[in-house]
């Protein structure tokens, strides 16, 4: 049975009869071909399309060959579809739930970027298998997962890598266990990921320079710690022990020490700032993140002080429309709170959504934000 006419609610009327051909589209038809034009995943679920020269129906977000309208004809659902002879697409998968398509393709290549990734051409090879494009695994990848395959061939070699370390190899074994193809690739890559050399991540941080101190503040007692580069971590809490033991956690062979005279400047900043005396910050940032985290934490800086921004925003800036999810663990993995102001993100219904440093201080931040930038208005 084919779609007749769309309703103003989200029913849908259908007829036993197609348009005959020569009339002129009507206006669900010229809705529903765009959506098909433009491969929008937003209809997948209301309707499926089949073309006739095939014998084939697919969803609308199907990423095959575009067919010739003159050719399509439109179903409410894969049922009608195959009432009328015509067989499911093996790539797009129409009877499967919307985007299960998508994220099957991008479980399974994962699986096989992980088999091995020692293969200087494993994306092509990768995409060879699965039966698409190379060009469309890296577009996919990058919108459902939030970085390239490249990328995420890196980070199973890193991981792989720390964990032989963990089980007691050596560098030298393990940089080859792990994939890379020689040190000079593993240390390119680790220094910007690991903050330090392969071999002080086996020993836990040795050797690393770490200096914090605590003071009070509006929000309870604050820790900032940091190399002589910048800020590492900025952690609010009730008990100045466990602040330590958190960051001790992080290195735990690394020479941490209370110095406030590297990192005390920063407290003050800091303090000042949460008091209203200082409406900006400008303190530099030594903090290591993958590249997503990178992005996310990046968008956050751009967020007006005293306005708020949804994770499904975030995602949007970042070019991953549907990574609310993996917004909210990058935001939950922030090391520096406020200094990266994960606190100015909030649920879509406006919630508060969770903060690492509990409710009640992303409360107080927004509010004080808030009442700044009424003040700085009115003035």
């Amino acid at each position: 049975m084919y779609f007749g006419a769309m309703k103003q609610s989200t029913q849908m009327r259908i007829e036993n009869q197609p348009a005959k051909r020569g009339d002129a589209p009507r206006p669900w038809e010229r809705r529903f071909w765009r959506a098909v034009a433009a491969r929008d995943g937003r209809y997948d679920g209301r309707f499926v399309y089949a073309v006739r020269s095939t014998g084939i129906y697919c969803r609308p977000s199907c990423p095959s060959r575009r067919p010739r309208r003159e050719r399509v004809v439109f179903f409410a659902a894969p049922d009608a579809a195959e009432r009328e002879g015509f067989r499911p697409c093996r790539r797009c998968h129409p009877r499967g739930v919307p985007g299960m398509a998508e994220s099957h393709l991008i479980r399974q290549a994962c699986l096989l970027l992980e088999q091995d990734t020692g293969d200087p051409v494993r994306i092509a090879s990768v995409a060879r298998q699965m039966g698409i494009s190379p060009f469309r695994l890296q577009r996919m990848f990058r919108r459902l997962v939030g970085i390239s395959p490249g990328a995420y061939v890196q980070s199973v070699r890193l991981r792989r890598f720390k964990t032989r370390l963990r089980e007691g190899s050596d560098v030298t074994n393990a940089l080859y266990e792990a994939g890379y193809g020689s040190s000079s690739r593993l240390y390119e890559y680790s220094n910007g990921h690991l903050g330090m050399t392969p071999g002080t991540y086996r020993r836990g941080g040795r050797g690393m320079e770490i200096g914090y101190t605590t003071g009070p503040s509006r929000l309870g007692r604050l820790l900032v710690a940091g190399t002589v580069k910048g800020v590492s971590a900025i952690y609010v809490g009730d008990s100045e022990e466990r602040l330590e033991a958190a960051l001790r956690r992080e290195y735990p062979a690394a020479n941490i020490t209370k110095n406030p005279a590297q990192v005390s400047r920063w407290l003050r900043q800091l303090v000042r700032h949460l008091s209203g005396q200082q409406p900006d910050l400008d303190l530099p940032l030594d903090v290591k993140a993958t590249a997503f985290q990178r992005r996310v934490w990046e968008a956050l800086q751009q967020i007006p002080r005293g306005r708020t921004r949804s994770y499904t925003d975030i995602a949007r800036a970042i070019g991953l429309p549907k990574g609310q999810r993996a917004v909210a663990r990058a935001c939950a993995t922030n090391p520096a709170a406020i200094l990266i102001p994960c606190h100015r993100v909030v649920r879509e219904d406006g919630g508060l959504g969770g903060y690492r440093w509990g409710i009640k201080r992303k409360q107080a931040l927004l509010a004080a934000e808030a009442q700044k930038r009424a003040g700085a208005k009115s003035s």
